[in-house]
């Protein structure tokens, strides 16, 4: 019987084959066990516990924000459904208390 590789993104040992592909259902990575590419394009994040993120992660932040050039304070504790995943100094795109903000990893930890 052929085993199954751990998912090459997060480590996960619950992959599983799909046809040739090979999935992760923690960080919905997929992968052709064929393809000798590398995957340095693929985007890893971290939060401040060091949890790998993923796109539609729910997160919370670990300590009060307050909005750059707005009087509004993003406060301990909220929590943001959904995340997307983006290059860049902020890595996180999500919607807190309705409003659309860029996050860094460092200030949230994974729900």
């Amino acid at each position: 019987m052929e085993s199954i590789p751990n998912c090459p993104i997060c480590q996960s040992q619950h992959t599983y084959q799909d046809g040739s592909l090979y999935i992760c259902p923690e960080c919905a990575h997929e992968w052709d066990p064929n393809e000798t590419s590398s995957d340095t394009d693929v985007l890893q994040v971290k939060d401040s516990n060091g949890n790998l993120l993923a796109d539609g992660d729910d997160i919370i932040l670990i300590k009060d924000l307050k909005l750059k050039g707005s009087s509004t304070v993003l406060k301990k504790g909220a929590k943001a459904k959904g995340i997307r995943l983006v290059e860049g100094d902020h890595e996180i795109d999500c919607k807190i208390d309705n409003m659309k903000v860029m996050l860094k990893a460092c200030f949230v930890k994974k729900a």
